[in-house]
């Protein structure tokens, strides 16, 4: 190219063009980042991997890794036996609101019914509180919903 903008020479430069990816379901971002693998196996326990791999939407407050491990020693694997399924299904269920609910509309909230049943509380006056659970990281987006990520596991009471 000359000093007025015209191509002068004969080579020719290919310039490629990155697709974006589109997003994952829910079950698939959380396992690709690699902090919920205590939420996965739960998951696959509790026969809920297809159900959160469907159309939605869903809004999934979403316990680490470490949140699980917050529990009493031997919660998890406990709840991960065949024989507490109903169990671990209805705290898994209490993670789930139909919808995608995003943080600029959680904040509004001051509860939200989850697919349990149950309604979580929402407090978002200091950061934002789901019951006792704090929302380290809000909308990660995916193809059927949304995950706020939290730093402690609900369990219904």
């Amino acid at each position: 190219v000359d000093a007025a903008g015209k191509c002068r020479g004969t080579q020719t430069h290919t310039v490629a063009y990155e697709a974006k990816a589109e997003p994952k379901d829910i079950v698939d971002t959380a396992v690709g980042a690699g902090s919920f693998k205590t939420l996965a196996a739960a998951l696959k326990a509790a026969d809920l991997v297809g159900t959160l791999k469907g159309k939605g939407p869903f809004t999934v407050f979403a316990p680490t890794d470490e949140a699980f491990a917050k529990l009493p020693a031997g919660t998890v694997e406990k709840l991960l036996k065949t024989e507490n399924k109903k169990k671990l299904t209805a705290i898994l269920t209490y993670h789930v609101v139909a919808g995608k609910v995003m943080a600029a509309d959680v904040v509004k909230l001051d509860s939200a019914k989850t697919v349990e049943g149950r309604s979580v509380h929402i407090d978002a006056k200091n950061g934002v509180k789901i019951n006792d659970a704090h929302v380290a990281k809000a909308d990660i987006e995916c193809a059927n919903g949304v995950i706020h990520v939290i730093d402690s596991v609900l369990i219904p009471e």
